[in-house]
Protein backbone atom coordinates (compact mmCIF):
# COMPACT_ATOMS: atom_id res chain seq x y z
CA UNK A 1 0.00 0.00 0.00
CA UNK A 2 1.23 3.48 -0.87
CA UNK A 3 -0.23 6.87 0.13
CA UNK A 4 0.63 9.76 -2.22
CA UNK A 5 -0.15 13.44 -2.08
CA UNK A 6 -1.01 14.62 -5.60
CA UNK A 7 -0.62 18.37 -6.08
CA UNK A 8 -2.19 18.17 -9.54
CA UNK A 9 -4.35 15.04 -9.64
CA UNK A 10 -5.59 13.75 -12.98
CA UNK A 11 -9.25 14.32 -13.78
CA UNK A 12 -9.73 10.56 -14.02
CA UNK A 13 -8.90 10.19 -10.29
CA UNK A 14 -11.29 13.02 -9.35
CA UNK A 15 -14.05 11.41 -11.44
CA UNK A 16 -13.32 8.00 -9.90
CA UNK A 17 -13.66 9.39 -6.37
CA UNK A 18 -16.88 11.25 -7.25
CA UNK A 19 -18.32 8.05 -8.72
CA UNK A 20 -17.40 6.02 -5.64
CA UNK A 21 -19.08 8.54 -3.31
CA UNK A 22 -22.16 8.55 -5.57
CA UNK A 23 -22.28 4.73 -5.50
CA UNK A 24 -22.06 4.77 -1.69
CA UNK A 25 -24.80 7.40 -1.45
CA UNK A 26 -27.10 5.49 -3.80
CA UNK A 27 -26.64 2.33 -1.75
CA UNK A 28 -27.43 4.13 1.51
CA UNK A 29 -29.80 6.99 0.70
CA UNK A 30 -33.55 6.67 0.59
CA UNK A 31 -33.47 8.09 -2.96
CA UNK A 32 -31.62 5.91 -5.44
CA UNK A 33 -31.18 8.21 -8.41
CA UNK A 34 -30.60 11.76 -9.52
CA UNK A 35 -31.72 13.06 -12.90
CA UNK A 36 -30.07 15.96 -14.67
CA UNK A 37 -32.23 18.74 -16.07
CA UNK A 38 -31.29 21.78 -18.15
CA UNK A 39 -32.80 24.68 -20.07
CA UNK A 40 -30.78 26.09 -22.96
CA UNK A 41 -31.13 29.22 -25.10
CA UNK A 42 -29.30 29.26 -28.43
CA UNK A 43 -28.82 31.97 -31.06
CA UNK A 44 -29.36 31.59 -34.80
CA UNK A 45 -25.88 30.05 -35.11
CA UNK A 46 -26.71 27.35 -32.56
CA UNK A 47 -24.42 28.83 -29.89
CA UNK A 48 -25.58 28.66 -26.29
CA UNK A 49 -26.25 32.18 -25.02
CA UNK A 50 -28.05 31.33 -21.77
CA UNK A 51 -28.98 28.32 -19.73
CA UNK A 52 -29.70 26.70 -16.41
CA UNK A 53 -28.88 23.22 -15.14
CA UNK A 54 -29.36 21.11 -12.07
CA UNK A 55 -30.58 17.75 -10.87
CA UNK A 56 -33.65 16.35 -9.25
CA UNK A 57 -33.73 13.75 -6.52
CA UNK A 58 -36.55 12.93 -4.17
CA UNK A 59 -38.43 16.06 -3.20
CA UNK A 60 -35.53 18.33 -4.12
CA UNK A 61 -34.14 20.09 -7.15
CA UNK A 62 -30.54 21.26 -6.87
CA UNK A 63 -29.97 24.25 -9.13
CA UNK A 64 -26.29 24.07 -10.01
CA UNK A 65 -26.00 26.83 -12.62
CA UNK A 66 -27.95 29.67 -14.18
CA UNK A 67 -26.04 31.75 -16.70
CA UNK A 68 -27.04 34.52 -19.11
CA UNK A 69 -24.63 36.01 -21.66
CA UNK A 70 -23.78 39.67 -21.32
CA UNK A 71 -25.77 40.48 -24.48
CA UNK A 72 -29.00 39.18 -22.88
CA UNK A 73 -28.64 40.50 -19.34
CA UNK A 74 -31.37 42.88 -18.23
CA UNK A 75 -33.84 41.42 -20.75
CA UNK A 76 -35.72 39.07 -18.38
CA UNK A 77 -33.88 36.00 -19.67
CA UNK A 78 -32.74 34.86 -16.21
CA UNK A 79 -36.32 35.06 -14.97
CA UNK A 80 -37.53 32.97 -17.90
CA UNK A 81 -34.83 30.34 -17.33
CA UNK A 82 -35.62 30.14 -13.63
CA UNK A 83 -39.35 29.81 -14.28
CA UNK A 84 -38.80 27.09 -16.89
CA UNK A 85 -36.48 24.99 -14.78
CA UNK A 86 -38.67 25.33 -11.67
CA UNK A 87 -41.72 24.23 -13.67
CA UNK A 88 -39.83 21.21 -14.99
CA UNK A 89 -38.68 20.37 -11.44
CA UNK A 90 -42.29 20.48 -10.23
CA UNK A 91 -43.29 18.15 -13.07
CA UNK A 92 -40.65 15.73 -11.80
CA UNK A 93 -42.22 15.79 -8.34
CA UNK A 94 -39.82 18.20 -6.66
CA UNK A 95 -41.30 20.55 -4.09
CA UNK A 96 -38.15 22.40 -2.99
CA UNK A 97 -35.11 23.97 -4.65
CA UNK A 98 -31.63 24.38 -3.19
CA UNK A 99 -28.89 26.56 -4.68
CA UNK A 100 -25.79 28.43 -3.70
CA UNK A 101 -24.59 31.78 -4.98
CA UNK A 102 -21.60 33.96 -4.21
CA UNK A 103 -21.83 37.52 -2.86
CA UNK A 104 -21.01 39.02 -6.28
CA UNK A 105 -23.45 36.81 -8.17
CA UNK A 106 -27.25 36.67 -7.97
CA UNK A 107 -28.52 36.60 -4.37
CA UNK A 108 -30.86 39.62 -4.87
CA UNK A 109 -32.20 38.03 -8.07
CA UNK A 110 -33.10 34.79 -6.29
CA UNK A 111 -34.62 36.66 -3.32
CA UNK A 112 -36.88 38.48 -5.79
CA UNK A 113 -38.25 35.08 -6.87
CA UNK A 114 -38.98 33.76 -3.40
CA UNK A 115 -35.69 32.15 -2.37
CA UNK A 116 -34.60 32.59 1.23
CA UNK A 117 -31.12 32.43 2.68
CA UNK A 118 -30.79 29.37 4.89
CA UNK A 119 -27.12 29.75 5.62
CA UNK A 120 -24.30 32.18 4.80
CA UNK A 121 -20.70 31.04 4.72
CA UNK A 122 -18.72 34.15 5.64
CA UNK A 123 -15.07 34.57 4.64
CA UNK A 124 -15.52 32.50 1.48
CA UNK A 125 -13.07 32.04 -0.10
CA UNK A 126 -11.32 34.78 1.85
CA UNK A 127 -13.26 38.03 2.20
CA UNK A 128 -16.47 37.19 0.31
CA UNK A 129 -19.37 34.95 1.25
CA UNK A 130 -21.51 32.19 -0.18
CA UNK A 131 -25.28 32.08 0.27
CA UNK A 132 -27.18 28.79 0.45
CA UNK A 133 -30.76 29.46 -0.57
CA UNK A 134 -33.98 27.46 -0.73
CA UNK A 135 -37.45 27.88 -2.12
CA UNK A 136 -40.62 25.85 -1.67
CA UNK A 137 -42.24 25.10 -5.02
CA UNK A 138 -46.04 25.15 -5.38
Amino acid sequence: MKIELLEEPQQSLLDFLDNKINEFNIDNWEVKSQKSLAVQVTNDNGETIAGAAGRSFGDWFLLDNLWVSDSLRGQNMGSQLLKNIETAAIQRGCNQVLLDTLNFQAMPFYKKYGYTIEWTQEGYPRTGCKYFMVKKLN
